[in-house]
């Protein structure tokens, strides 16, 4: 008896569908957020966050710090990248974090609450 082959493994479509985004965020951004004030998040832009993790369509977690007990579930609608210089709204949350403006910055739109289908 021949087995069909099939045409994607289990481990392969786990690789296709990429786990959700996981962005920790301080508890007034995340309040922003959970009340719909906020939409869109800010990270200098590097291996971590990029087009390619940052993608259209992806789903993400935002989680109020590290912890599991405050998450809301989203999707990036959009992306763009710009030069920290040229986000004068944030120049000063970024001094203050990263203290200079010489980097991009990824800004990620995300759209909040996801529906789930179970």
């Amino acid at each position: 008896m021949t087995r069909q082959p099939r045409i994607l493994s289990e481990a392969s479509e786990r690789l296709v569908k990429r786990k959700p985004l996981f962005i920790p965020l301080k508890t007034q951004y995340f309040e922003a957020f959970e009340c719909g004030s906020k939409t869109s998040e800010l990270r200098v832009y590097g291996a971590r966050w990029n087009e390619k993790t940052c993608y259209i369509g992806r789903e993400v977690v935002l989680s109020k710090g590290y912890g599991k007990k405050h998450r809301l579930h989203g999707m990036i609608v959009f992306t763009e990248i710009v030069s920290a210089r040229e986000l004068q709204s944030h120049r000063e949350a970024l001094l203050d974090c990263y203290g200079h403006l010489d980097m991009n910055i990824i800004t990620i739109h995300i759209q909040t609450p996801v529906l789930r289908l179970l």
